[in-house]
């Protein structure tokens, strides 16, 4: 059995790679993942934290099964909010063969995930990107989708600009120019695609600024109480998810659903629809593009199994 750390994932998920792997997986026919289950667990403080199960195989192969705590007062404390692992099992003899920490396995998943859409949804001449939030998915953004546009513009917004501008010197490493913005609406009303990587419980993109062509990617909320973009942008955008059964669980997409802006039937492709080109992706230059990212365990399964080999 082979341990796999989070320095380890990240030197071997180079994002070509990952982005194939995902596309790969999505429209593999012996490819599964049940639905995850969620529960609340006090973290001995008197706040909730939320712990998370997502399984997934690819049948005859490789099973996976993705262990996520998510711990909202951790920031205070210089930890990630969200923590994983991965145990992977051999899809022939059941036996275990590896484990991962999952911290990078699922900020660089999670990124590549929305770059698969975006290569389908984004605007082929779309030259600037709006990074929203500063946490560690922050620069996984926005070095997924420059791998997928060439972007003349990255900007990124914080309510703390200190941490927008360590996440501006991050991506410098990586050979990008990064700016940090202080006004978010002046941002969204310029930008070509946003990307949310936020914990928000409010929406704070507003749909009214958003122009049109623009690629709207919501990757941070996860639970039914998490918002990042408001109904106008649901209202405007020709909307599309990860997997139906998880997106529906997002506040943004649930919340909507509920209300009765949007119905079952507007939600119009999943991610596996999309790679295998069961819809078309975007259809005119005009056309506001919803994307919402709710994580799938295949993804996770396609990362660690490209990791370990």
């Amino acid at each position: 059995m082979r341990f796999f750390t989070d320095a380890d994932i990240g030197a071997v998920l180079g994002w070509a790679e990952l982005i194939h792997a995902i596309e790969q997986i999505m429209v593999e026919p012996k490819a599964t993942a049940p639905a995850r289950t969620f529960h609340t667990v006090p973290d001995g403080n008197g706040n909730d934290a939320a712990f998370l199960l997502k399984p997934g195989w690819v049948a005859g192969e490789i099973i996976g099964v993705k262990a996520v705590t998510v711990f909202p007062d951790n920031g205070g404390q210089g930890l990630p909010m969200v923590q994983a692992g991965v145990l992977l099992f051999d899809g022939v003899t059941g036996s275990l063969v590896g484990a991962c920490e999952a911290n990078t396995l699922t900020t660089r998943r999670t990124a590549a995930a929305s770059a698969v859409a975006a290569k389908r949804l984004a605007r082929s001449d779309a030259s600037r990107l709006l990074v929203v939030g500063t946490g560690a998915l922050a620069p996984m953004a926005i070095q997924a989708h420059a791998h997928v546009r060439d972007f003349a513009t990255v900007q990124v917004w914080g309510r703390h600009p200190a941490k927008a501008a360590a996440v501006a010197e991050e991506a410098a490493a990586h050979g990008l120019t990064v700016d940090v913005v202080t006004d978010l609406d002046a941002a969204v009303a310029d930008a070509d695609v946003i990307s949310c990587v936020t914990g928000a419980t409010e929406p704070i993109v507003r749909g009214a600024l958003v122009k049109p062509g623009c690629h709207v990617d919501l990757i941070g909320g996860f639970s039914p109480e998490m918002r990042e973009a408001d109904d106008d942008v649901v209202r405007r955008a020709s909307v599309f998810v990860d997997t139906y059964d998880d997106a529906a669980i997002a506040g943004d997409i649930a919340q909507p659903l509920a209300s009765g802006i949007l119905t079952p039937a507007d939600l119009l492709a999943d991610l596996a629809e999309l790679v295998a080109g069961e819809h078309p992706g975007r259809r005119d230059d005009d056309e506001v593009t919803l994307f919402k990212s709710a994580g799938t365990a295949l993804e996770d399964l396609a990362a660690a199994r490209l990791a370990v080999g």
